[in-house]
């Protein structure tokens, strides 16, 4: 914390308030604001919390304005290009990139836990055989506690490391689980000689009967959009972690309720929606139309998965997942009409002036859509890929809360506008 403060004066009164700025190592400066309604009797006001900084963190920072996504520090392009999940996982959590040693004893713990417990199988069989995926996954995550009730004294620091280590270690297997129960299949147990990523499809479309000939390319490419997807800073479904963690609650129901935020469309969705977009448009001669309707603000249609909320410039992540997909459809020989939909508008969109001047690029779930949908993993999945991915940041952002001596409980304000206060009228005189 700085030495600089704002000083706060309310007219009316001559309440005022010196308010300390708050600086980190990077990114814009923040007021410390914890002593504004004590001093002068307002609060702020910030729908969505646009401008408002929840917490003091160490693991993500992004600069929309300039396409900048750092883990720990560390340039998303560079561990695209160098790194695996599973040591983007060790980062974020640990806060250094590991050694040999560190991270081999690591990759042991995570194989170690991949096992889900076998009354897993009859809980998920509680579930209607066409519920969506995210439902189970859900689920079965908070249901964690129950099994692990003796390792949950979260004032232990190896208690919640196990915690963290159970999370990242049983999420794929649960996550193909849900799966295979929807479509009827008897559930795969991990194979322990293979590594996260590779395991994962295994126990996705593996059969008892035949062996599964997996094609390099697709473990890759979902390798790499696991490390794209592992953090990004306090989003939604992070923030609603950190809340319920704020609270004490476990670490499984913690990532549960983070995997509830992610299910709403307007966050973890996004690729969904670029499907069906796609579908909506239909054939690659239609997508002068669509462009074309997409800039109508009357029409209603919108280019899903173009542009974002928070990179104003472009999305770094896009830029590393674009060669990745293109990669995929050609190694694959993918043949399906939709992603030739998404060939052509991707490069529709990228000559057309009206996206170009608003800096409206494809975002990282315009390719990640397109990837699952060439990998043959079902549009209700995509959302339960993220949260597999998404595990590992999660879980970071929770054991830091936990070391952090300003954690209190999440209790934000309300500007009230019901009723004044009123008196109860008996029914009969209503």
């Amino acid at each position: 914390m700085s030495e600089k403060t704002v000083q706060i004066v309310d007219p009316a009164s001559s309440a005022k308030a010196e308010l300390p700025v708050v600086t980190g190592t990077l990114g814009d400066p923040a007021i410390d604001i914890g002593k504004l309604n004590r001093e002068t009797g307002y609060y702020t006001f910030d729908p969505g919390f646009m401008a408002t900084a929840s917490t003091r963190s160490s693991v993500t920072f992004i600069d929309g304005d300039k396409g900048v996504l750092l883990y720990r520090g560390y340039p998303i392009e560079q561990l695209a290009k160098h790194s695996s999940f599973l040591e983007v996982a060790y980062l974020l959590i640990k806060g250094e990139l590991p050694k040999p040693a560190e991270f081999s004893a690591f990759e042991h713990q995570i194989t170690h836990h991949t096992m889900m417990h076998e009354s897993l199988k009859n809980f998920l069989h509680g579930f209607h055989h066409d519920a969506h995926p995210m439902a189970m996954l859900c689920a079965s995550i908070a249901s964690l506690s129950a099994f692990y009730h003796d390792t949950l004294d979260l004032s232990d620091p190896e208690q919640r490391q196990l915690a963290a280590i159970r999370l990242i270690a049983k999420m794929p297997t649960i996550a193909a689980a849900a799966y295979r129960y929807s479509i009827g299949w008897p559930v795969r147990y991990p194979r322990n000689n293979l590594e996260y990523v590779t395991r994962f499809l295994h126990m996705m479309y593996e059969v008892p009967s035949e062996p599964l000939d997996l094609n390099p390319v697709a473990a890759k490419a979902l390798d790499l959009l696991f490390i794209l997807h592992a953090d990004h800073e306090q989003n939604a479904s992070t923030s609603t972690v950190r809340l319920v963690g704020s609270t004490g609650a476990n670490p499984y129901a913690c990532v549960a309720a983070g995997i509830a935020a992610l299910w709403g469309p307007a966050h973890g969705g996004a690729n969904e929606a670029v499907l069906k977009m796609l579908e909506e448009i239909g054939d690659a001669k239609h997508v002068g139309r669509a462009v074309e309707r997409a800039k109508d603000k009357e029409s209603g249609f919108r280019l899903m998965g173009f542009g974002h909320r928070v990179y104003k410039n472009f999305d770094p992540r896009a830029t590393i997942i674009r060669d990745m997909c293109h990669k995929v459809l050609a190694d694959l020989h993918v043949n399906d009409p939709l992603l030739d939909v998404a060939m052509e508008l991707e490069e529709a969109a990228l000559k057309d002036d009206y996206f170009v001047e608003r800096k409206l690029y494809p975002n990282v779930d315009f390719y990640s859509g397109i990837i699952y949908k060439a990998l043959k993993i079902p549009t209700d999945m995509f959302t339960v890929m993220f949260a597999i991915a998404r595990t590992a940041g999660w879980v970071a952002h929770w054991l830091e809360q936990h070391t952090d001596a300003d954690t209190r409980i999440g209790r934000p304000r309300q500007i009230y506008c019901g009723p004044v206060e009123r008196d109860y009228v008996d029914r009969a005189r209503r």
